[in-house]
């Protein structure tokens, strides 16, 4: 663990909020907004000495640090939050997947493709959109599934903000990992997705 690995950042009540860089979590502790913290230590950055003391200043940061500055409001307003769409998110929404073929691809090989078309009156939304190899995207074309003779092996969805937040990390960590599960249902795909990773890792 390193600079590189994120803290998740929470509010008082354990809401997930977003991931901080290494530079954003210092001040977050230098100017006293963590209210306490979970998971691991991820790394101590070192200050100046005190003269008269004689003792080096540091601060250690940990995976998850609940801070400071959300409400109740905020937290309603999460509840029926719609995230913005990108293809990052989008592919790692469907496990990196062709929602046509089945195989899977990473991200350089994949597009995203409008179930209802857009020249059919189809919208760029979270529940109108799959990730598809280009081969299959070629294949459908300007139309639906069902008039390429093609199955959708997945119905779309929109990601929650706990979701989103998972699908926005990278080098995610075991106990941030276990922390936003408990924010995602286990009926969601995501939730299912992560319990498989879980268990090829310890495997």
């Amino acid at each position: 663990m390193g600079y590189y690995n994120h803290s998740l950042r929470i509010d008082t009540t354990g809401l997930p909020l977003e991931w901080v860089d290494y530079k954003e979590a210092v001040k977050l502790y230098a100017v006293d907004q963590v209210v306490y913290t979970l998971g691991n230590d991820l790394y101590t950055i070192y200050g100046g000495t005190n003269a008269a003391s004689g003792e080096r200043s540091s601060i250690t940061v940990n995976s998850i640090i609940a801070t400071y500055g959300r409400t109740k409001h905020f937290q309603e307003k999460m509840s029926r939050y719609t995230p913005p769409l990108n293809n990052q998110t989008l592919f790692k929404r469907d496990g990196y997947l062709c929602m046509y073929c089945g195989d899977h691809f990473n991200k350089r090989e994949l597009t995203r493709d409008h179930i209802t078309p857009i020249s059919q009156g189809g919208w760029d939304h979270w529940k109108n959109v799959v990730s598809a190899c280009k081969r299959c995207n070629h294949h459908k074309g300007g139309r639906t599934p069902e008039q390429a003779k093609i199955k959708l092996l997945a119905i779309p969805f929109v990601p929650n903000y706990a979701e989103y937040i998972y699908l926005q990390g990278r080098n995610i960590l075991a106990d941030q990992m276990d922390f936003l599960l408990g924010y995602i249902s286990k009926s969601s795909p995501i939730h299912h997705r992560i319990g498989l990773e879980k268990k090829t890792k310890v495997s």
